[in-house]
């Protein structure tokens, strides 16, 4: 066995899942471990931030589950020392080509979002999503990135609590501030004479991105205000149609997806995350990280965790606009002093969390090995 990490997951598109493991593998690179990223198609918006220390395994594959031969091909051959995955498929597929390949390989699966989340999905993925809850108890370990999270697959699997550790995602990093500090080319966030609210995430249902913009439609009815949305999506036709049979479209700007969304952050106003479920929500630490006033929906599970039951913001029902647009007013005229954001956001430090893997992936070596 060498002492390669392999990190299993569908592709690099933008979204929190594959951020948090790209996360993971810079981490690991940057302590010295051999990390191959292993992806059922190499393609994705965050393909540039794959650590060059790590090597990227392109499976070449169309479906995550139609990867598993591929992947078990790749167990044996490179015989790697632990296993990290990702989501539903990818968990099941992990867990699965680990018995193809007849390995005593530890996996180690990551659930980073369950609540509510089947009310939305496909018939495929809440297939995905029951398969995963039966093979759960296989893995080594089953990361949650919060407690609530973390209570539920106790609650809805049989894995045993102590096979489901708690490791915040690796979101605030030493070159944070930097970051932050770029220029942003959008008119708005030069033109401080209008307040400007901040959302990040991809445009579906899960991000309500719709009860946002009915917020905002509220809130002008009150004062100025101007919304940007970062992030692209299915729904991006539907919310600009929103936008104008509420007469705001002038108002809010939809510019896709963006790779550093820290430099919009720094410069906003407020930052709203409106999702309906989360797993943890790693923008909303990210932007108290940059000092800048947050507000969220107190959806399971993570936003509360986070803010800490609304120390740190204003927490407001899901799907309720007007609370929301209650609560940006608020915000705008009494925020959060940025140094009590930033000190908070602290214990999300990558490098803590780094730590907490480098714990794990060291008490999982022992657990199992290529035959």
């Amino acid at each position: 066995m060498t002492d390669r990490i392999a990190i299993y997951l569908h592709g690099l598109e933008g979204g929190g899942a594959e951020r948090i493991m790209i996360g993971i593998a810079k981490g690991l690179t940057q302590r010295g471990l051999a990390v191959d990223l292993v992806l059922v198609r190499a393609q994705g918006p965050y393909l540039p931030l794959v650590p060059e220390q790590a090597r990227l395994v392109d499976l070449a594959a169309n479906r995550t589950l139609g990867s598993l031969p591929a992947l078990a091909r790749y167990l044996r051959r490179e015989r790697p020392k632990v296993l990290l995955s990702v989501l539903p498929h990818g968990n099941v597929t992990a867990l699965l080509a680990k018995q193809v390949a007849a390995c005593r390989l530890p996996v180690i699966a990551h659930v980073v979002v369950r609540s509510l989340r089947e009310v939305d999905a496909s018939a495929k993925e809440r297939f995905a999503m029951r398969l995963e809850r039966a093979l759960l108890p296989s893995a080594y370990a089953t990361v949650a990135v919060s407690r609530g999270v973390a209570e539920e697959v106790v609650r809805t699997t049989r894995c045993a609590p102590d096979s489901v550790p708690l490791v915040y995602s690796p979101t605030i990093w030493p070159d944070h501030a930097e970051q932050a500090a770029k220029p942003v080319e959008h008119p708005w966030f030069q033109d401080k004479t209008t307040p400007l609210v901040l959302a990040v995430g991809r445009l579906v249902p899960q991000k309500d991105h719709h009860t946002l913009l009915r917020a905002l439609a509220i809130l002008r009815t009150r004062r100025p205000a101007r919304l940007v949305i970062l992030g692209k999506g299915p729904q991006c036709a539907a919310l600009r149609l929103l936008a104008k049979r509420l007469g705001v479209h002038e108002f809010v700007d939809l510019p896709g997806f963006r790779a550093n969304p820290l430099a919009y952050m720094a410069k906003a106003d407020v930052f709203v995350l409106s999702s309906a479920y989360e797993g943890f929500g790693l923008v909303l630490a990210e932007a108290m990280a940059c000092g800048t006033p947050v507000v969220s929906t107190d959806c399971p599970s993570g936003p509360g965790e986070i803010l800490e039951g609304g120390k740190w913001g204003r927490l407001v029902p899901v799907a309720d606009p007007a609370a929301m647009a209650d609560a940006i007013a608020a915000t705008l005229v009494d925020p959060v002093a940025p140094d009590l954001l930033r000190s908070a956001a602290r214990r999300y430090s990558a490098g803590a969390a780094i730590d907490a893997y480098l714990r794990l992936i060291a008490n999982a070596s022992g657990a199992g090995s290529v035959d």
